[in-house]
């Protein structure tokens, strides 16, 4: 069990990450979520002992390891900017940690071959890192630390670089490995979607400040905060400013008229609020559920293929802001185009207060978030 309790790192007048409490269990999944500079990786190097708090204590199994250098620890990290010892093979590198454990060479040839088989290595065993591409010395790395049986495993952003096939099987398969190694496992990443994909459990960041630690699922579907409900939301979660008065939500002095919204109301306390839809919950036409129009203009759209972003303006209340609209298939807009949207009811997050707390989430117990 890795703990982080109370733990600050300031760097010169910077704080980089400010008074975080964690507890990371055995054979556990832990997913950092956050955008760049969020404090992710200042995080993990802390958990490793490569820096020391400024303050707070870090504890393995309940002992305290503030102060012992990563040497000392049975830590493997693996980071974005992939490292590999340049003069050794494929098959060097990977055997490495292992050699220094003072494994048979029966070990660590089976291992070294199983990591390199799952991680599609076999037939660049011979060769050095130099003659690889960059996703081939990810790879490297990646079957180094996997080989390594460490008691603490950090990936910093560790598919990045990889190709859309192998990133995918290594997101099914790199968990369940490390799992069954019981080691506690630190997955840092500045995608929602991926967060979603490796499941386990999420620590949003922002600004070096954890914001909610949770199992995945539920910090997604019900965040305690805005920001929380920012960090976690690709495309950006789309909001508004309201207001609450007399039990009734109001956009400027239009009343918001549905039945549905208006019900949830009843018990807010008056003041200002943001109301919050995530892009998929938009649509493009009129529903059963989806009752309540909204007028906007596009401006721009992006296919995939599969789905189409459509980035769209709307005003509502006096209040002109940028939403996005994400829905199935391919639908082509121009810019300039006038539509209406249709939003559903059911489905709007409501933050109040100045630090943004949710006051009302989405219903799930009917239909899937």
């Amino acid at each position: 069990m890795l703990e982080l309790d109370r733990v600050s790192k300031q760097v010169g007048a910077s704080l980089h990450i400010t008074d975080v409490s964690l507890v990371l269990e055995k054979g556990s999944l832990n997913v950092l979520l956050g955008p760049t500079l969020s404090g992710k990786t200042s995080l993990m190097r802390l958990m490793a002992g490569l820096d020391r708090p400024t303050s707070g204590r870090v504890l393995v199994d309940g002992k305290s390891v503030t102060g012992l250098s990563v040497r000392k620890r049975n830590v493997a990290m693996v980071y974005q900017q992939f490292i590999n010892y340049p003069a050794m093979t494929v098959y060097e590198n990977i055997a490495s940690p292992l050699r220094l454990q003072g494994a048979s060479k029966e070990v660590i040839e089976t291992k070294v071959r199983e990591a390199a088989e799952l991680l599609k290595l076999t037939e660049f065993l011979d060769r050095t890192p130099l003659n690889l591409s960059g996703g081939q010395q990810q790879r490297t790395a990646l079957a180094r630390a996997l080989v390594k049986g460490a008691d603490l495993v950090l990936l910093d952003e560790p598919l990045a670089n990889l190709d859309y096939k192998l990133r995918e099987e290594l997101r099914v398969e790199l968990p369940r490995l490390f799992a069954e190694t019981g080691a506690v496992l630190v997955y840092a990443t500045t995608e929602p979607h991926e967060a979603l994909l490796l499941g386990g459990k999420t620590v949003t960041l922002h600004e070096g400040t954890v914001t909610q630690f949770g199992t995945t699922i539920d910090v997604y579907n019900r965040p305690v905060d805005l920001q929380t409900a920012q960090t976690f939301s690709d495309p950006p979660l789309n909001t508004i400013g309201v207001s609450a008065r007399d039990g009734k939500l109001y956009s400027g002095e239009h009343a918001l008229g549905d039945t549905a919204a208006q019900s949830s109301a009843a018990a807010l306390t008056d003041g200002s609020y943001t109301l919050a839809f995530r892009p998929h919950h938009i649509s493009l036409s009129q529903s059963q559920h989806h009752t309540v129009p909204v007028n906007a203009i596009v401006g721009t759209s992006e296919i995939t293929g599969s789905e189409t972003y459509i980035h769209v303006s709307v005003e509502m209340g006096g209040e002109k802001v940028h939403w996005v609209v994400l829905t199935h298939g391919v639908h082509r807009v121009s810019k300039g185009d006038a539509l209406t949207v249709y939003l559903d009811p059911s489905r709007y997050y409501l933050f109040a207060g100045s630090d943004g707390s949710l006051s009302r989430a989405p219903s799930l117990t009917t239909r899937a978030a």
